[in-house]
């Protein structure tokens, strides 16, 4: 995939939240390129499956495009983490770096960069969640046992994970993938948050404060450090989820 076609959904990504439209002039000024190349290049990102564009309205991302924007973001804000808490590079520097590193870094590279840094929940340079990766697993542990019993990853996940934190109010999803090691992994079974758990996002909370949600007829109210690091299917708003 060519770098430009990367930069323009990695943004489209950045700037929409479950789905919001993205206006031509946000994606403009976020590019810093004039309006004319970037509605140019957004309808060839329709033409080619990555996103939906309404002219004078704005583009959302398809299933496809945004399989390849998460990928790309993941890539880059695991560079951000290695550039800032291992190499220590200069926070003026960071961005940068990892915006020229992150279309050559390899699908292996990266999962072996995870596994370095201890699979980072967001990214130093402006607190983002770090997206989820793709491998077929449930939690960060299945992957590290894998690894140490020298066996090869064989598969791709085939859907799209959205952390709870940005989901909005009244969503519902089914939790996929627990990221973090034991302690991480244990706090959260011990809540009742297990992979095949149906939740709704019941209320969020202004200013970063903790998220409720309703799980099996509870609430529980998480805080940030919980909410990003667990990962859900969204699902379609039904009647009475916990049925």
């Amino acid at each position: 995939m060519q770098k430009s076609t990367q930069d323009y959904l990695k943004v489209v990504y950045s700037l929409s939240k479950n789905g919001d439209i993205v206006s031509n002039n946000n994606i403009s000024q976020k590019l810093d390129v004039a309006p004319a190349s970037v509605t140019e290049m957004l309808k060839k990102l329709a033409d080619a499956g990555y996103i939906k564009y309404s002219p004078y309205h704005g583009s959302t991302l398809t299933q496809k495009g945004l399989t390849e924007a998460q990928k790309i973001t993941r890539k880059h804000r695991l560079l951000e983490s290695f550039l800032s808490n291992v190499l220590r590079i200069g926070n003026d520097k960071v961005h940068q770096e990892a915006c020229q590193m992150e279309h050559t870094l390899s699908d292996e590279a990266e999962e072996s960069l995870c596994r370095l840094l201890k699979h980072p929940d967001t990214c130093p340079d402006d607190g983002n969640t770090i997206p989820a990766c793709d491998l077929p697993f449930s939690n960060c542990e299945e992957c590290i046992q894998l690894h140490q019993k020298g066996l090869e990853q064989v598969g791709k996940r085939d859907k799209n994970l959205t952390p709870i934190k940005e989901l909005k109010n009244g969503a519902f999803g089914k939790i996929s993938f627990i990221r973090g090691e034991h302690k991480v992994l244990q706090r959260l079974l011990d809540m009742g948050l297990t992979p095949g758990t149906r939740v709704q996002i019941v209320k969020i909370a202004p200013l970063d404060g903790p998220i409720v949600v309703a799980v099996r007829g509870s609430k529980l109210a998480l805080g940030l450090d919980i909410a990003c690091n667990v990962f859900v299917e969204i699902e379609p708003v039904v009647d009475n989820p916990e049925e």
